[in-house]
């Protein structure tokens, strides 16, 4: 009987190890129950994935991701991480300007399968300002020079400069870029052939090819600006790889799109296209950077911030009067801005951001016969008082319009010009009438982009 007992007790303790099977539920202990498993529990936090947080994308991670170009080893590189990373504020500049296009240019990086330091070239060749102009006569984001631009789509008329334009250059330099790398085989190859052309690389090349050395980029001997340009680039992508390495913040911009394109008149007044979609006129120039003056001239569209696109829409539906309050006319070469503002009875300021195409030789005076914008009232009124006046001179005077406030003059200096800040002036505004950019100011008076400009302070113009 004890043996017995024995066989069943050790029978008991190896069904519990190998589990259930191991005995029958009748042999089992009344104090054992057999039930089925229950789900696994999981803490409240994770019950519903959907409902955890995540955090905003960020388009820096995004370009990061995207990072493809080969490591290049020149102490150039070095030189450059240095220039940029000692310039916070050139930096948050380019990054405030960057974050309206930088995302439209990365969708049609990653549409192309580009290598995302692409979409950082801007900040080499024009800190991201869609109005900055060379010596060489390149404008725009990405620095087209008149002939190139031409043989990629971007026409130049006294009316827009298409080379400004932030959609069709933008398409108009991959399309290059593209071309250049189908080209030489490299993108460090195409990038140099992007700044001093393909011919100067392909020279260079040649060159190195009958001397039996290598034809990489670094192996090359390029103009000086070249050699520095790839380096440039590289140090960007490695601040924006890791910018706490180098003391920088970024910041962050959104991964979104900051415009869309809305539907537009031919020609509308960019002071009231700016009030009709209710933003600044500066926001309106900066997306539609491509008009030369004071109205903007549509392909059919314009570029808004997304929240602007249905009050634009909206509000230039229930418009009814005029959309464009300025024409042109033709002016004489060797006239001055400042008569011809004179004339038609417009501020000499006005007159200049209206005209910001016009062609000016040394002097400041018109280098050739070209058309200039001029309010209609003010065309009409010379217009009609002109014979007037030569019959009966001592009699007639040409109308003038209502009293305007005289608008301080541009005093010539050793070192360009100089203009005395008045109320309600901006840095953009003085660049734009000086036909400069805010940059340029800012770095001529040593101010800081933070700076506060006071009616009274005079300032150096380029």
């Amino acid at each position: 009987m004890i043996l017995k007992q024995k066989f069943k007790c050790l029978a008991l303790a190896a069904g519990l190890a190998l589990g259930s099977g191991g005995i029958s539920a009748a042999d089992a202990p009344k104090s054992v129950a057999f039930e089925a498993p229950k789900p696994m529990a999981f803490p409240p936090a994770f019950e519903d994935p959907d409902d955890v947080p995540l955090p905003d994308p960020d388009l820096w991670h995004r370009i990061r991701m995207g990072f493809a170009l080969e490591p290049l080893e020149t102490p150039l590189i070095v030189k450059w991480e240095g220039w940029y990373s000692d310039r916070p504020e050139y930096i948050a500049r380019f990054v405030d300007r960057g974050s309206r296009y930088l995302h439209h240019i990365v969708e049609e990086v990653e549409k192309r399968k580009m290598p995302m330091e692409i979409a950082l070239l801007p900040v080499v060749e024009s800190a991201f300002n869609p109005h900055a102009y060379s010596r060489s006569k390149a404008s725009g984001l990405w620095q087209f020079i008149p002939s190139t631009g031409k043989s990629y789509g971007l026409s130049q008329d006294s009316w827009k400069d298409n080379r400004r334009d932030v959609i069709a250059a933008t398409d108009a330099a991959l399309n290059y870029l593209e071309r250049l790398h189908t080209m030489f085989g490299s993108w460090e190859l195409a990038l140099a052939a992007y700044n001093c052309g393909e011919g100067c690389v392909g020279r260079a090349i040649a060159k190195n090819q009958k001397k039996g050395l290598p034809t990489d980029f670094l192996s090359l001997n390029l103009p000086p600006e070249t050699q520095n340009y790839v380096p440039k680039l590289v140090a960007v992508k490695n601040i924006v790889l890791s910018p706490a390495t180098y003391g920088v913040d970024l910041g962050t911009v959104p991964d979104q799109a900051y415009f869309t394109a809305v539907k537009a008149p031919e020609k509308i007044d960019v002071k009231l296209a700016a009030k009709l979609a209710g933003m600044s006129e500066e926001e309106f120039v900066a997306l539609n950077p491509s008009n030369n003056g004071a109205v903007a001239v549509s392909k059919g569209t314009f570029l808004v911030p997304l929240d602007k696109a249905d009050a634009f829409r909206t509000n230039l539906d229930g418009y009814d009067k005029p959309l464009v309050s300025w024409t042109t006319v033709t002016a004489k070469k060797g006239e001055s801005i400042d008569s011809l503002a004179k004339r038609y009875g417009v501020p000499a300021h006005e007159f200049r951001a209206a005209n910001g195409a016009v062609k000016l030789n040394k002097k400041g005076y018109l280098a050739v016969n070209q058309s200039i914008m001029v309010p209609m009232k003010s065309a009409t009124t010379v217009a009609t008082a002109a014979p007037a006046k030569a019959t009966h001179a001592k009699h007639t005077v040409a109308a003038a319009p209502a009293k305007i406030e005289a608008e301080p003059k541009i005093v010539p200096a050793s070192s360009g010009s100089t203009y005395t800040v008045r109320a309600g002036d901006t840095l953009y505004g003085i660049a734009q009438k000086a036909g400069a950019t805010v940059d340029d100011i800012l770095a001529l008076n040593r101010l800081k982009s933070s700076a506060v400009i006071q009616p009274g302070l005079r300032l150096r113009l380029p």
